[in-house]
């Protein structure tokens, strides 16, 4: 039976491939050859040559036109890769996948892929959005000659894989090359204190300190808060009264305004202010503009430095 069954799928194969298509009046292949190919190759053909005659096809511009750091703070990164993309057809064309990588000599910091990344509209323009986030922890433990603050050089590659009718899947690749920070926290320091006004219902003071830029680039304080705590006593919290520029690997010196009410704390805070020394603690953070956009950075300080104000040292 199996040897019939071949036997009969033998002979339907032989009979299929006798088989020809000829138009209608047509005088076969002889008349194929004569006007330059007829039948359905000739007609599909036909069809290909007045639609390309019609429509123009070209490959799509693009362009990396943004690098862009929204978020960016001592433990990440946050990063917007803006890619313009230009579809000079007449019908709308899909992007396949997108790769990126981002590197820094030759040391990989991130890469990906994102697939079905959208269509291009016809004559048209669309700016994708790449958004990816760095992890310095990860990047300072892989790499040894990496240190927060730091500026590393960056190289962002982008890859378009894009479908393009009649010319077909094409490959677009995109570079941009730039710095990007390695964010270190401040050093702070409360070097003393002048008590402007004394009494157990409102004390105000004016706390000296010195902030240690540990990055080499300058930043800009715009807001410093912090919670102050002399001895075991914590006396709330402060803000900075006006705003300081410290440049890169510098030391800026910054006053900052206290008000608060030492009949609240008990008699121990009332014996620091009235001359006897401590030490003390900050917890806070600072918000700073720098060459990269705003950033937020944190702090903590403890010293067991005896601390006496201003007024007791005369």
């Amino acid at each position: 039976m199996a040897d019939e069954r071949d036997r009969e799928v033998a002979e339907l194969e032989e009979n299929v491939r006798e088989v020809t298509i000829n138009d209608r009046g047509s005088r076969g292949e002889e008349n194929e050859d004569k006007e330059g190919g007829g039948g359905v190759k000739g007609f599909f053909k036909g069809v290909a040559e007045a639609v390309g005659g019609i429509f123009s096809w070209g490959a799509p511009d693009a362009d990396i036109t943004g690098f862009t750091l929204p978020v960016i703070n001592t433990k990440r990164a946050e990063v917007i890769i803006d890619v313009l993309i230009t579809n000079p057809n007449p019908i709308p064309i899909p992007l396949v996948d997108m790769i990126y990588e981002i590197s820094s000599d030759d040391r990989k910091l991130c890469s990906g892929t994102i697939p079905d990344a959208g269509t291009i509209r016809a004559h048209g323009s669309e700016t994708i959005k790449i958004p990816l986030v760095l992890i310095y922890r990860d990047i300072v433990d892989t790499f040894d000659d990496i240190e927060p603050g730091q500026v590393i050089p960056y190289l962002a590659k982008v890859t378009l894989l894009v479908d393009v009718p009649v010319i077909g899947r094409i490959t677009i690749p995109l570079e941009k090359r730039g710095e990007i920070p390695i964010p270190h926290k401040p050093d702070v320091d409360l070097d003393s204190i002048d008590w402007d006004h004394l009494s157990l219902e409102s004390t105000s003071a004016t706390l000296h300190l010195s902030l240690k830029n540990m990055n080499k680039f300058d930043i800009g304080i715009k807001s410093f808060e912090y919670d102050l705590q002399l001895g075991d006593v914590s006396i709330g919290n402060a803000s900075l009264g006006e705003a300081v520029s410290v440049k890169g690997e510098d030391v800026g010196s910054l006053e900052v305004p206290i008000t608060f009410r030492p009949k609240d704390f008990g008699g121990a805070l009332w014996d620091i202010i009235r001359g006897r020394g401590t030490g003390y603690t900050m917890v806070g953070a600072v918000e700073v503009d720098t060459p990269f956009g705003p950033m937020h950075l944190p702090f903590s300080k403890t010293s067991e430095t005896t601390l006496k104000g201003k007024a007791d040292d005369e």
